[in-house]
């Protein structure tokens, strides 16, 4: 018998050896590896500057392209990696959990059949230039095994960089402040008032929707020149951390500007004629529906009929220490569109930019458009889905367009509310026409911005739209950023926005009592602290406040994170916590970690990467709602904020009178963020935390007389 038991004994631990490697092996062999693009040839020459920024030359867009994605790629192929196992559903095999939940909402959106219904549709052009972009990827992948993460993971084609933006844009105007709440389970409410329209946003997703941006005309700027400011706030690395490069080809496309992992071409910048920046709005673009089901849970009722819920299941990839898990989850969709079940029922919801790819045209002929009358025929064909435009060009032409595919709906129902899921009526077809949505073209009073707010506060009294211009329907927001009080207030009192002015404004630390700002001071005052010595201290000290974020003052590091959770609560549309708590959690942080109330706000905001031999860590300045931005931050060991989110690329570009297009840009890192060893992986860091610019190096004589590297990357396709 004792024979017995230890063969089975040996049997089980075989049986779960021989599982444990099947959960360590299965999901690359699960993978479909996807077809290689067409054979053709590339050749492109990449040349860096002193600051390792590429400037990809070819003779085709195609062949540009293809050189984008190996420079990319040698600056960031972690993150491009990452990128292309979202776009198959397999991120959850690199991230654990929190991929799974990118590869669920792929599979959800049916961001793969989207691109399979609709990727011949796209113009000739635009696929070969998909095509060129992913055989870069493909080659640098071959010729560098030892940095592939999956299995299977490569060759991607067209198709698959098409995807990443069929999963990605809905997410940049608050998608997942619907999907969020309804695969969490959660009720979705009515809005709060006119701040915000539409489901309550949920978690930080909010705050992600930073960016500044400022468009001055010659006759504001005092001295002729047209100036355009992008900056953006993004998170600093990541999938939609910025990467600044500069293109030309023989065919025409010559920009500067940054783009995201994963995309050919750039989405903001400029070229010779006209550049433009974006900033991320809220337009009410997504409605929800419950649907009525019947008893089975498999029907659901239309216009008093039953009709069949579409449902699939999903094997998610989940990363478990060094196993992957496939966890089946469910996906719906209706007539509506994608659908959810929860604890409270099955919702669906329906979006503005649902099924369609047709932005991969729009952004790519943007880049290459020679006039304000071009490139506004290009936005107006509605294919980008969201995103506020602030436009400048070298004839003086400045704009600010609220772009947002927002659904033409009918007056009657609460569209900010839950829909009942039986009635068509209630399922909108069409868009909000493009010269409906509020917009400025070279305003009387010289200047446009835009800070994350309201569109009807962009140029300054006398010159702002009235929030009467619109429908209601369109839940265009109402609300203002402390950045934008800030920007309104400093744009309208300077007579003359010189550069200098513009830079001073634009690197503005300050605060305005108003809003949340003055609610939670008004609160701090009327504290009753007795009893409490450390509380009643750090009253004291709030009370001697200058109101900025620059450092210098006795209080800026304690009400640097007071404001951060003041912000964090305003901007995703809850009640503001207790200000009692909020001052009492930052005190208790700043006496733990530094022993005192009023440290010098620079020891404790930190710019930090590393390690390595070129690993930073500066003092920074700037708060979570100021006009130089240090959004959100990781709280180190040492208790030091490390900002992770804020001010990522920032670009000035000017058009003087009978002069070519001149530009300078500062990122908070470098050029190759995810490689240690490289000078560029935290190169500009210094001068971006002193508020300075680099130059951007436009023309191509330009760049080659400052060139530290030159190199020729070619694809020769196989012969059959």
């Amino acid at each position: 018998m004792r024979k017995w038991g230890i063969r089975t004994g040996l049997a089980v631990l075989a049986l779960a050896a021989i599982a444990a490697i099947g959960l360590m092996t299965w999901e690359p062999f699960a993978a479909s590896p996807a077809p290689a693009p067409p054979a053709r040839a590339y050749s492109a020459e990449i040349v860096r500057d002193e600051w390792g920024v590429p400037h990809i030359y070819g003779r085709t867009d195609a062949d540009v392209a293809y050189g984008v994605a190996q420079a990319h790629a040698e600056d960031d192929f972690f993150t491009l990696q990452d990128v292309i196992a979202m776009t198959r559903g397999r991120y959850g095999a690199i991230r654990g959990e929190e991929g799974a939940m990118f590869d669920y909402v792929l599979a959800l959106l049916d961001a793969r059949g989207t691109v399979d219904r609709h990727y011949d549709r796209l113009a000739p052009r635009t696929r070969a230039l998909l095509d060129g972009y992913a055989t870069g990827l493909n080659d640098y992948a071959a010729a560098h095994p030892g940095e592939v993460k999956l299995g299977n993971l490569f060759p991607v084609n067209g198709r698959d960089v098409a995807a990443g933006f069929a999963l990605r844009s809905p997410f940049f105007f608050g998608l997942n402040n619907t999907i969020a709440p309804l695969a969490g389970g959660e009720t979705l409410l009515p809005d709060p008032g006119p701040t915000l329209r539409g489901p309550l946003p949920d978690r930080e997703a909010a705050e992600h929707a930073g960016s500044n941006a400022f468009a001055i005309a010659p006759a504001r700027s005092g001295d002729g020149v047209t100036r355009l400011v992008s900056n953006s706030h993004q998170p600093l690395e990541g999938g939609v951390a910025w990467y600044e490069l500069v293109v030309e080809s023989g065919e025409g496309w010559h920009f500067a500007g940054a783009t995201f992992p994963g995309s050919p071409f750039p989405f903001l910048g400029h070229n010779r004629d006209l550049g433009w920046t974006n900033t991320v709005n809220q337009p009410d673009m997504v409605d929800v529906y419950k649907l009525v089901l019947d008893d089975s849970g498999t029907r659901y009722r239309m216009d008093g009929k039953w009709l069949p819920l579409q449902r699939r299941t999903v094997r998610l990839p989940v990363r478990f220490g060094p196993f992957v898990v496939p966890v089946p989850r469910e996906v719906l969709r209706t007539v509506h569109g994608p659908a959810i079940r929860n604890e409270s029922g099955v919702y669906a919801f329906r979006y503005g930019g649902m099924d369609t790819i047709d932005q991969l045209d729009a952004y790519y002929a943007l880049n290459k458009a020679k006039t304000f009358a071009e490139w506004q025929g290009i936005l107006a064909r509605q294919a980008i889905p969201g995103t506020n435009f602030i436009y400048a060009d070298k004839s003086g032409t400045i704009a600010y367009w609220y772009n947002a595919a927002i659904p033409q709906r009918h007056r009657g129902p609460d569209w900010r509310g839950v829909l009942p899921g039986d009635r068509s009526d209630l399922i909108w077809q069409s868009l909000v026409p493009y010269d409906s949505l509020p917009h400025y073209v070279n305003p009387a009073s010289g200047y446009l911005f835009n800070a994350n707010n309201t569109p009807f506060v962009a140029a300054g009294p006398g010159s702002d739209l009235s929030p009467e211009s619109v429908a209601p329907e369109m839940g265009v927001e109402l609300k203002m950023t402390n950045r934008a009080y800030r920007a309104a207030r400093l744009l309208a009192e300077t007579p003359r926005i010189s550069r200098a002015e513009l830079e001073r404004i634009k690197y503005d630390t300050g605060w305005e009592r108003t809003g949340y700002v003055k609610q939670v001071l008004d609160g701090i005052a009327a504290l009753d602290t007795r009893g409490d010595a450390r509380l009643g201290q750090a009253q004291r000290i709030m009370a001697g406040w200058d109101m900025t974020s620059d450092g210098a003052g006795r209080a800026d590091a304690l009400a640097l994170l007071v404001m951060r959770t003041a912000m964090s609560d305003a901007y995703n549309g809850r009640p503001l916590k207790p200000v009692r708590t909020m001052l009492a959690d930052a005190a208790a942080h700043l006496t733990r970690h530094f022993g005192r109330l009023d440290p010098p706000m620079q020891s404790v905001l930190r710019l930090r990467q590393g390690p390595g031999p070129h690993a930073i860590d500066l003092p920074l300045d700037g708060g979570s709602d100021t006009l130089r931005a240090s959004t959100l931050w990781d709280v180190d060991s040492d208790g030091r904020l490390a900002v992770k989110h804020g001010d990522s690329f920032l670009m000035f570009v000017e058009w003087a009178p009978g002069k070519p297009v001149a530009s300078q840009s500062i990122q908070p890192f470098g050029a190759a963020t995810t490689r240690p060893g490289s000078v560029h992986y935290t190169d500009q860091a210094a001068l971006f935390v002193q508020h300075k610019l680099k130059p951007v190096h436009f023309t191509r004589a330009d760049a080659l007389a400052n060139a530290v590297s030159r190199k020729v990357v070619t694809h020769r396709p196989h012969a059959p």
